[in-house]
């Protein structure tokens, strides 16, 4: 992961000098913080130990110091964190102290939902535009923003500095759509599309497919289903696999 340095950090006392190099594991439980910290804050807590935010933020506690001490924030010993300076820490460190311009690309069914989504600026995103290529969407307007043409993404670029582009479009106009996202300067792409996009050294594409999400909890709907099965002589229990193969719930079907 790229270390990029901050001049300032936020002024309170314990405050990040510099943004740290965190694992990316560390990156990826940081919103599931800073979501827990919001509700605990609207709800007036003014701090919170290691085991309360753990709790709400369903991650194991010891996990969450060790990722909270990347940041500098060790806690005080019989009062916890607190919650407004924890918040300021981990905003700063996703660079959620400005708003970061989003542009839309694809508004049908999902993409039209998404501009609908009131929840991004509260979280330090703007949708600054919502394209698409296709001309009876052109002109609509959602949320108070009026739908542009794709080919239109170069003014816009220039006109918002755009920061992010989000990729609501189908599978087979994906690649298109991040190729002119990475023409006008944009590296960071959320990609809904079901498809893996090729794009150059310094962009970053997260990828959100929820189609896989729910493959792999019926692959756990699976399991439960089969260990419920299970006969009751305490024996292992050997399962067919397509192919001839056949596996144990402690043995993989390949590779034993």
């Amino acid at each position: 992961m790229s270390q990029h340095r901050h001049p300032g950090a936020p002024g309170s006392a314990g405050a990040v000098p510099a943004l740290p190099d965190l694992p990316e594991a560390t990156v990826a439980r940081l919103p599931e913080y800073l979501r827990a910290l919001h509700n605990l804050a609207d709800a007036g807590h003014e701090t919170v130990s290691s085991e309360g935010l753990s709790a709400s933020a369903g991650v194991n506690s010891a996990k969450l110091r060790k990722d909270l001490s990347h940041l500098g924030s060790y806690g005080t010993r019989g009062v916890g964190y607190d919650v407004a300076l924890l918040i300021e820490q981990i905003e700063f460190v996703l660079g959620l102290t400005q708003r970061r311009a989003v542009a839309l690309v694809g508004v049908g069914n999902l993409g039209h939902a998404l501009a609908g989504y009131a929840g991004f600026a509260g979280r330090g995103f703007r949708i600054a535009a919502l394209l698409d290529a296709d001309p009876s969407r052109v002109g609509e307007e959602i949320n108070g923003l009026v739908v542009r043409h794709v080919n239109e993404l170069p003014a816009v670029a220039e006109a918002e500095s755009l920061a992010i582009g989000v990729i609501a479009t189908p599978a087979a106009a994906a690649q298109q759509v991040a190729d002119q996202l990475v023409a006008v300067g944009v590296t960071s792409i959320l990609n809904f599309a079901p498809c893996v996009l090729s794009v150059p050294e310094g962009v970053d594409v997260r990828k959100v497919d929820l189609a896989i999400e729910l493959q792999i909890l019926s692959f756990h709907e699976h399991r439960k289903a089969s260990l419920t099965a299970l006969p009751a002589t305490g024996g292992s229990a050997l399962t067919a696999l397509p192919g001839g193969f056949a596996a144990t719930d402690t043995q993989e079907a390949i590779g034993t």
